[in-house]
C-alpha cells in the first residue's frame, strides 16, 4: 500500500524546502557563474542549477517541487554536485528519494531495540570515559555511571520520559537549564536539529519521531527556527564545553560511532573524554570517583562482618 496523500504532500514539501535552501546558500561566483545584473533570489536560480546538473530547467523545477520518485541515482548525484552538497546532505537527498518510491506494502512500524547485555558490559568497562547509546530520535537508551554523572542535569530533567530515559533534543530545546549546562548552547541546538533532520530522512514513517518533531515545533521557537534551516548532520564529533553543577567547567572531546543493534534502527555510541594533563581531566576523574562511590559503598555493606 502506498503512503497516504498527506504523507506524500509532507514528503514533497521536505524535498522542495531542502533543495531550495541548499540552492539559496550558493552564490553564483562560488559556482563559477557570472554575477552581472540584479538578482531577485539569494544564491542560484533554478535554471542555473539545471545547467550545472546537465538537465532541463523544466525537469529540475519538477524535482524541486518534490517529484523525486523514479529519479535515477546518476541524476541525483549530478544535482548533489551542482548544489555542492556535503556527504551528509547527499545521503539525506538519497534517503528522501528512497522514501518517495512506491511501497509494495505499508512500512512496518519500527520497534525499539533492547540493548544487549554485552553492550552494557562494554559501557560499564569504560571508567574514565562517559559513554552512552542513543537512537536516532535522541533517546538515551543505555549509559555508564560516568555518563549519568556527567549528564546529571539531562537525566534529572523534567523532560526525561518513561523509564528514566532522557531525550537530548527535548532537554536542549525545552529545559531552560540546558543553556547553563551547554556552554555553547547555540551550537548544540544546531547540531541536534540537524541530527533529527537526518533521522527524518531515514525514517519518514516513524510516528514517534514525527510526534517529537511536532512537540518541539509547537513548544520551542528556537527549534522551529533550526528546523526551517534544513541543515543535516549524520556524523557527530568535536569539542564540547559543559558547566557541571558539581565539578564546574569542563572542555571535553566527544566522538559518536555507529552501533549496529538492528538492521533498521539507527544507534550510535557516544564517548566523552578529556585531554590528558588538563584541568578538565582532573575534574572528569573527580566526577568518575563521585559516580563510583555509591556503588563501592553498597558493595562494602554487603561484605560479611
Amino acid at each position: 500500500m502506498d503512503p497516504s496523500p498527506d504523507d506524500r504532500t509532507d514528503h514533497r514539501t521536505e524535498i522542495r524546502d531542502f533543495l531550495a535552501s541548499r540552492r539559496a546558500k550558493i552564490p553564483p561566483e562560488q559556482a563559477g557563474l557570472p554575477t552581472s545584473g540584479r538578482r531577485r533570489v539569494p544564491g542560484l536560480r533554478r535554471e542555473e542549477v539545471a545547467v550545472l546538473a546537465g538537465v532541463s530547467t523544466e525537469w529540475y523545477t519538477r524535482l524541486e517541487k518534490g517529484h523525486i520518485s523514479g529519479v535515477s541515482e546518476d541524476v541525483l548525484a549530478a544535482v548533489a554536485q551542482a548544489l555542492q552538497l556535503d556527504e551528509d546532505e547527499r545521503t539525506y537527498l538519497f534517503d528522501l528519494a528512497r522514501a518517495a518510491r512506491p511501497a509494495s506494502r505499508t512500512p512496518s512500524r519500527r520497534k525499539d531495540v533492547a540493548v544487549p547485555p554485552r553492550v552494557q558490559w562494554l559501557l560499564d568497562s569504560m571508567t574514565l570515559s562517559s559513554a552512552f547509546v542513543r537512537n536516532g530520535r535522541q533517546d538515551v537508551i543505555a549509559s555508564n555511571p560516568l555518563a549519568r554523572a556527567l549528564h546529571a542535569p539531562v537525566f534529572e530533567s523534567e523532560t526525561t520520559g518513561q523509564h528514566g530515559r532522557p531525550n537530548i533534543a527535548r532537554y536542549i530545546f525545552l529545559d531552560p537549564g540546558a543553556r547553563r549546562f551547554f556552554v555553547d548552547w547555540d551550537a548544540a541546538a544546531v547540531a541536534t536539529a540537524a541530527l533529527l533532520r537526518a533521522e527524518a530522512g531515514r525514517e519518514p514513517h516513524d510516528r514517534s519521531l514525527r510526534g517529537l518533531i511536532g512537540e518541539l515545533s509547537t513548544l520551542s521557537p528556537d527549534f522551529r527556527s533550526q528546523w526551517a534551516a534544513h541543515d543535516v548532520r549524520i556524523r557527530h564529533d568535536g569539542v564540547k564545553r559543559l558547566r557541571h553543577p558539581e565539578v564546574g567547567d569542563l572542555e571535553l572531546t566527544y566522538q559518536s560511532l555507529d552501533l549496529p543493534l538492528s538492521h533498521r534502527a539507527m544507534h550510535d555510541l557516544t564517548l566523552y573524554t578529556a585531554e590528558p594533563g588538563t584541568t578538565s581531566e582532573d575534574r572528569l576523574k573527580l566526577l568518575a570517583s563521585l559516580a563510583a562511590t555509591p556503588v563501592q559503598a553498597t558493595e562494602s555493606t554487603d561484605q560479611p562482618r
